[in-house]
């Protein structure tokens, strides 16, 4: 069975999508996270310019969503990142072992010209597998 959630608590999504689609097989229910921009509630880019203050929110939108389906980020099997500079990558890197210590999941990033909203400079996607 598959569900469309986005989350009541979370900030919401930052266009017509829903933040997660739930697929439950089994005794795991596999979470794929729609991709997360630094979006705040009044709609306005988060940390514009500063990559670290966008890593750390983008990554608190993750950690609610995942909290709604019983998960956190232990379960996190794969992060694909869309970066506009791959020079600001360590600032990103610094947020990610903060929140991954020990062995990190499966990580791919690609470097883009630009996302869909102005001042973003980052959109992160996530994979899951939450016990049900």
């Amino acid at each position: 069975m598959m569900i469309l959630d986005s989350p009541a608590g979370v900030t919401p999504p930052a266009g017509p999508y829903s933040h997660v689609a739930r697929v439950d097989t089994g005794n795991v229910a596999l979470l794929f996270l729609a991709g997360q921009i630094a979006v705040g509630d009044d709609g306005d880019i988060v940390g514009e310019g500063d990559m670290a203050a966008q890593a750390r929110y983008v990554f608190e939108v993750v950690r609610g969503i995942l909290a709604a389906h019983g998960g956190g980020f232990e379960h996190v099997a794969h992060i694909r990142t869309f970066v506009t500079d791959l020079g600001l990558l360590p600032e990103y890197g610094t947020v990610r072992r903060e929140l991954f210590p020990g062995t990190p999941p499966a990580s791919t990033t690609v470097e883009i010209s630009k996302l869909f909203r102005a001042g973003a400079l980052l959109e992160v996607e996530v994979t899951a597998a939450v016990p049900r």
